[in-house]
């Protein structure tokens, strides 16, 4: 047996083609799959993709207009751009390598460059259809898996010229996949803002930018918070906007030829260091870095002539010029701040004192943190050589890729997380059964500290804190954040219920930043177990368990999980692994967090009580809605 297992032969060499290569490594072309609850996850990839193309349709100055329809799990694009050349259309869906892109003199400054993208969008749909509607004619195709099952002949259209995709992905490879309309919004609000006077329809909304990236940091922020009026500054392949508030950490946003580059690259770095510059050398100071980035709220936005990416979802620019003989990124980007916002602040001089305001009150309030930071710091790095309460895993999100393996190692990278609990029972249960390779476990004492109100001190106080905040590794920012998914995993009761929120305190007072970033989750774990001698059922409604029920008839053994602890560690197993079920922490782009805390978690205000009030549920209502009859007392 060793001896086959060992052979390397002609047989070993196999040749794929190019919907079987992207169907066996679809990670290499949409980066990780997921089922939709995280922003990056692959099917929101998919949407990006066949949108890209229109945007770059309206680049070049052709069609102004999108439509998109995504229900029930299928997807639609419409564009009113030229359309795809009819005797392209199934080549240009179903041949790698194959597109109009390479000839930079049609698309200049495009994102997809690499003729891919609706390739592989064709091969991960179950179903898949094209059509282009050019001079009044048109032609459809359809695909399943990305093999033509139907190549329509030419015929006769009125309608306008442009292109339309339809697309369903593949259940087999996108399980239990489901969109969700905040992550698709927010992708449409961007599309918008770096295009600006484009109208993308969007489920029969319409949205439209006038103000780009001015309007895109007037969504992301709140005027009420705000330290000053909104720097909005505009050049060749360049638009900067950015603003101060009153939260910690940093909000930068950046974009590459109207791709959102979620993971930065050399247009992110440059501007971080830029913008210190330009700022110190404007007041003539040499201020710390951390003090002038602290609180800002930005995005910039570049066109660079034929990027590169270091991987195909685009998500990390590796360009280190901004064309080719052309200045570096870092050049590029300082020469346009250092001119651009230091002629605006010599303009606007009310602007420049409350910018040099917010600035020396982020250096008082590091200073007056850094006794307490050295010392809890030390005591950190103590309790880390043994730290009982961090199970680590071995991969984690800020590693670097190496060079062989390098997709499975960039998937166990996605994958990376850890679970926050409650008490030694679930932490126990979680650990036995976790993947040591990307899941760690990070235990509670009891219930954490309400900080609502408190400032950064607390942090480095309270050792749990300060504990937690070490294992994420995010006390200077999420540049090296260790886990790309943090999951609070607490019983559902009420007890962890109150955990839960008091957990999601401490990110949103002091780390909003892992909250906006959709790093942030609750992990689901099922109510009820329904089974009998032949098949078990995990429900986690009650509306599930009573199908259920249905299903497996009368004679169902039905077990209430009351606490994490209850599910043995091979149960648990089920819940934490490929079908993880875990709900997004997501916060409105217009939802004011100091408010928003205020409300929940600080005093017992008039409103909240009448909101407790009008909200409350007792027993006897619930018993009638799932028509249980109730004992007599």
């Amino acid at each position: 047996m060793a001896e086959l297992l060992n052979q390397y032969n002609e047989d070993s060499i196999r040749s794929l083609d190019w919907r079987e290569h992207i169907r066996l490594r679809p990670g290499m072309y949409i980066g990780k799959l997921g089922d939709g609850s995280s922003v990056d996850d692959g099917i929101y990839v998919l949407v990006k993709e066949v949108v890209d193309n229109c945007i770059d349709e309206f680049a070049m100055g052709q069609g102004k207009r999108i439509e998109l329809k995504i229900a029930e799990g299928e997807v639609s694009v419409r564009d009113y751009g030229r359309g795809i050349p009819l005797g392209k259309v199934v080549d240009v869906v179903s041949k790698i390598n194959t597109g109009a892109k390479y000839d930079s003199k049609a698309f200049q400054k495009s994102v997809g460059l690499n003729g891919v993208g609706t390739k592989a969008v064709n091969a991960l749909s179950k179903y898949f259809k094209v059509a282009s509607f050019r001079e009044g004619r048109t032609k459809v195709a359809e695909f399943e898996q990305g093999i033509l099952t139907k190549e329509h002949k030419e015929t006769d259209t009125t309608m306008a010229n442009g292109t339309m995709v339809v697309f369903r992905p593949d259940d087999t490879v996108f399980r239990n996949y489901h969109f969700l309309h905040e992550y698709l919004e927010n992708q449409v609000w961007n599309y918008c803002f770096l295009n600006a006077g484009l109208q993308i329809n969007f489920n029969g909304r319409n949205y439209i930018s006038k103000n780009g990236l001015l309007d895109l940091l007037t969504r992301k922020t709140n005027a009420e918070s705000l330290r000053y009026p909104i720097i909005h500054l505009k050049g060749d392949d360049i638009e900067v906007a950015v603003t101060h508030n009153g939260d910690y950490g940093e909000d930068i946003y950046s974009f590459v030829n109207g791709q959102h580059t979620t993971q930065g690259g050399t247009h992110h770095g440059a501007f971080r260091e830029a913008y210190v510059k330009a700022i110190r050398d404007f007041y003539k100071k040499d201020y710390d870095a951390s003090d002038v980035r602290q609180s800002i709220c930005a995005a910039v936005a570049v066109k660079v002539q034929e990027p590169v990416f270091e991987s195909q979802t685009k998500t990390k620019l590796g360009s280190q010029y901004v064309f080719e003989g052309g200045p570096s990124m870092k050049s590029f980007i300082g020469d346009f701040l250092n001119k651009e916002l230091n002629n605006f602040l010599h303009k606007n001089p009310a602007i420049a004192d409350a910018l040099k305001k917010r600035i020396e009150q982020s250096e008082r309030e590091r200073k007056e943190l850094s006794g307490i930071r050295k010392l809890a710091n030390e005591r950190a790095k103590k309790a880390n050589l043994h730290n009982k309460k961090l199970r680590d895993c071995r991969i984690h999100f800020n590693d670097d890729v190496p060079a062989k393996n390098k997709e499975e190692f960039q998937q166990k990278k996605w994958e990376s997380t850890v679970f926050i609990t409650e008490g030694d029972s679930a932490s126990g249960s979680i650990t036995k059964s976790r993947n040591v390779e990307s899941q760690a476990v990070f235990s509670l004492r009891g219930k954490p500290l309400n900080c609502y109100g408190l400032t950064k001190k607390v942090v480095y106080e309270n050792e749990e804190f300060n504990l937690l905040q070490h294992a994420l590794n995010i006390e200077e920012g999420l540049d090296g954040l260790r886990y790309n998914n943090i999951v609070i995993a607490t019983d559902a009761d009420v007890d962890g219920m109150h955990i839960r929120l008091l957990i999601m305190t401490f990110f949103l007072q002091f780390f909003p930043d892992l909250v906006r970033g959709n790093h942030i989750y609750i992990l689901q774990t099922p109510l009820f177990r329904v089974r009998n001698k032949q098949k078990t059922i995990y429900c986690y409604s009650d509306e599930e368990r009573q199908r259920a029920i249905h299903e497996i008839g009368s004679k169902a053994e039905i077990t209430r999980f009351k606490g994490l602890g209850e599910i043995s560690p091979e149960e648990f197993a089920r819940f934490i692994g490929d079908d993880i079920r875990k709900d997004p922490v997501l916060i409105s782009q217009d939802t004011q967090i100091q408010k928003l805390l205020e409300y929940y978690m600080g005093k017992n205000t008039p409103a909240r009580q009448v909101f407790i009030i009008d909200n409350l549920r007792v027993e006897k209502d619930l018993a009638e809605e799932l028509g249980v009859e109730l004992a007599e007392a």
